[in-house]
């Protein structure tokens, strides 16, 4: 009994743990376009296809993993499940095209930092100076 016990508050714990992790969205250094969560939400959607001051925007998402889940909810709002969805909607109906996946916050950040257009997001702790923070939440 004390054993289920323990695993459930250690259980309890990395889900509370998870579920406060920030999520940092992030542009290129150079990108000096005033980007808030709309502008963001819309770029992700596949709303808006440029940011605020009218540049391309090429938004860039992580396959899977925490960063996702925690994006999708608190920036836009929805279910990964949802976000999914809508995707495949937006792909069946030939509405739109997802924005580009990439495996890891590392490859995110590459991306970012090499193309001035990218906008991407990843847990806030694994933001390096190579790019610039835009919000966290």
């Amino acid at each position: 009994m004390l054993k289920r016990t323990l695993a459930s508050i250690l259980l309890t714990s990395a889900v509370s743990v998870s579920a406060l992790a920030e999520v940092a969205v992030i542009v290129h250094p150079g990108n000096s376009a005033a980007i808030d969560a709309d502008a963001v939400e819309r770029i992700f959607l596949g709303k808006k296809s440029q940011f605020p001051d009218g540049a391309e925007a090429l938004p860039i998402n992580i396959e899977s993993g925490g960063a996702v889940d925690e994006f999708n909810n608190k920036v836009l709002g929805r279910s990964t499940a949802q976000v999914k969805s809508f995707w495949s909607k937006q792909i069946f109906t030939g509405k739109g095209t997802p924005p580009k996946e990439v495996a890891s916050d590392a490859s995110v950040i590459d991306l970012v930092k090499n193309n001035k257009n990218a906008i991407g997001y990843v847990d806030a702790a694994n933001v390096t100076g190579d790019v610039k923070v835009v919000f966290t939440k």
